[in-house]
């Protein structure tokens, strides 16, 4: 079936079904953009509410329990379902809406042409017809003159009257009239041969041509339609099988939801490390009463000096033994006040359960008051350096996570040294790359830094063995007034685990200091060490920090310890004054067994 040939007279119908084929392949394409427009923007609102919904602490503060992960790695499949949706919307402007429109304009440019020639072999056809129309009405005006002619011929040559001259003339006028219509004759005849030819061309050859190529081109456009709607469905499917494994993570992650590891996290996040109380003994305050002999009742004591009020004991043991009472008038922190002396040996054990007492209920005040504020530590109280505002298990992990941190930071700052020494090695052997002066600065920034790191480690280091030795001997508890003996603790703090005390006073006093001779001891020996060797300054050195000393370019020392990797060496000057210098700056050389020296640059 072909539109040439049965079609071979619906020029104009073409002309609009394929203009409205055109239309359609762009309405089409209209419709693939308010698709793709929709895919990114639900693509947007999903990034927005996973942007809503992302936490915005610090990945420190973030909850570390199963449903909390599992929530936020539901979110991160969400965002990653939100990426396909993007894809989607991508593949569809690219793969479908962007090729429609590329083609729409090509298929206009073709349908122009076709039009085009088609137009031109119907002007050229209805020019070949008029040709013939006017030979033909020539034919048809010289034929009526030449008829004309001859009557006057025949009208004259039956006439007596007409002279001879006359008939001649008439003769000829008609031999010419006869001679014209013979010509129009073969010249309309030419003509109709000519467009009789030119149409059977026009309908069996040319147009059935162009209307071929009309057909074709709404064909290709046909086809073209089938492949996009494929394509708009592809871009879709493609994405399912990534689409499938987001979901699957999601379900992955509400299998990964476990209420047993969130409730050891809630005791890992909030353990304050202290015990509960023990049993409280019994005190038996009637030892103090008069018994009768005949009756064996109690009777009313008098209030003698250097006895307590049994009435103002009892109530204000009952003060104490009530935990969630009015807090006593004295702070916490001050020993209880002592009981009346007695020489008798039960007056004696009377006086220690007290102070017991006195130290159990002290934790009590002091468990009760603080655990419900460690919520609000982070805004309320101001961080102490020693973390000694915490409770023993929690300063214990916050001192490992900044012992962690600190070695990772000196072991960058040593990584950072070693690289520069070799870059100096590198300039010293090979100048015209750089001047290895220029790098002294950085080493010695450097260096000060990891003197500063390894300062901080070591103090950290000793608040956590101080956390760790109070844990271990937690089971031998002892009364307040007992355990305020220790260097850094001060008057004002209760019990050995470092804890809270009802005095917020002493939530804000300054960290402990290490004792300053404890760095000074170390150079305080009763012999001064061997020297092992002798150096030479290469470098001028300030000795500005604590345990170094000045050093003058071209001064000779003495080498008492060598540098165990840290970039110092222990020396001895002409003086007899020791300390540490940088090993860079030195040049050493090392005597060991008298054989030869080895130098150190």
């Amino acid at each position: 079936m072909s539109w040439g040939t049965d079609l071979w007279d619906q020029f104009d119908n073409l002309d609009k079904h394929t203009q409205w084929g055109i239309d359609f392949l762009e309405r089409y394409a209209k419709f693939v953009k308010e698709r793709l427009e929709i895919e990114q923007t639900y693509a947007k609102q999903l990034r927005n509410l996973v942007k809503k919904y992302c936490p915005k602490r610090s990945k420190d503060d973030e909850p570390r329990f199963t449903s909390c992960l599992s929530f936020y790695s539901i979110l991160n499949e969400l965002n990653d379902y939100a990426g396909q949706r993007e894809v989607v919307a991508e593949e569809m402007g690219h793969r479908v809406y962007g090729e429609l429109m590329r083609y729409s304009q090509d298929l206009k440019a073709e349908r122009k042409q076709h039009l085009q020639e088609g137009r031109k072999a119907q002007q050229y056809l209805d020019h070949c017809w008029k040709q013939m129309d006017n030979s033909k009405k020539k034919f048809e005006r010289e034929c009526k003159e030449a008829e004309k002619a001859q009557l006057s011929y025949e009208r004259l040559d039956n006439d007596i009257n007409a002279t001879k001259s006359e008939v001649e003339k008439a003769k000829s006028q008609l031999y010419l009239r006869t001679h014209m219509a013979d010509e129009s004759k073969n010249e309309y005849a030419a003509q109709l041969q000519n467009f009789n030819s030119e149409q059977w061309k026009h309908f069996n050859v040319n147009m059935p041509q162009i209307f071929k190529n009309l057909q074709d081109m709404d064909e290709r456009r046909t086809v073209k339609l089938g492949e996009t709607y494929r394509s708009f469905a592809e871009a879709e499917r493609k994405v399912i099988p990534i689409i499938s494994k987001c979901l699957e993570g999601m379900v992955t992650a509400a299998k990964n939801v476990d209420e047993r590891r969130d409730s050891a996290i809630v005791v890992e996040s909030f353990k304050s490390g202290f015990e509960p109380p023990g049993d409280f003994p019994f005190e038996d305050y009637s030892q103090n009463i008069q018994r009768t002999g005949s009756d064996g009742t109690i009777g009313t004591p008098k209030n003698e000096s250097g006895k307590p009020d049994p009435k103002h004991t009892i109530s204000k043991a009952k003060n104490k033994l009530w935990l969630f009472g009015k807090k006593p008038k004295l702070p916490p922190s001050f020993p209880p006040p002592p009981l009346p002396s007695f020489s008798s040996g039960r007056f004696q054990s009377r006086k220690l359960a007290a102070d017991q007492i006195a130290n159990y209920l002290s934790e009590m005040r002091m468990v009760k008051s603080k655990i419900p504020s460690f919520r609000g530590l982070k805004r309320v109280a101001p961080t102490v350096e020693d973390l000694s505002h915490l409770p023993p298990e929690q300063r214990r992990k916050k001192l490992q996570q900044r012992i962690d941190e600190l070695n990772r930071e000196l072991q960058k700052e040593i990584d950072q040294r070693d690289a520069l020494n070799k870059m100096k090695d590198v300039y010293e052997k090979n100048p015209q790359m750089g001047d290895p002066a220029s790098l002294q600065p950085k080493i010695s920034e450097t260096m000060c830094n990891i003197e500063r790191l390894r300062s901080e480690i070591h103090k950290n280091e000793s608040w956590l063995s101080e956390v760790e030795g109070k844990q271990g001997s937690r089971g031998d508890r002892r009364p307040s007034a007992d355990v305020n003996h220790h260097h850094h603790a001060p008057h004002g703090r209760e019990s050995p685990e470092g804890s809270y005390t009802d005095d917020h006073s002493q939530e804000h006093r300054s960290p402990p200091q290490p004792d300053p001779h404890e760095f000074d001891d170390e150079f305080d020996d009763d012999d001064p060490l061997p020297a092992i060797g002798h150096c030479k300054a290469l470098y001028s050195f300030d000795g500005s920090n604590e345990g170094t000393v000045v050093m003058k370019e071209d001064e000779v020392l003495y080498i008492i310890e060598e540098d165990k990797g840290d970039g110092w060496t222990r020396v001895r000057k002409q003086t007899g004054e020791e300390g540490y210098v940088p090993t860079l700056y030195v040049e050493i050389t090392m005597e060991r067994n008298s054989k030869g020296a080895v130098t150190y640059i």
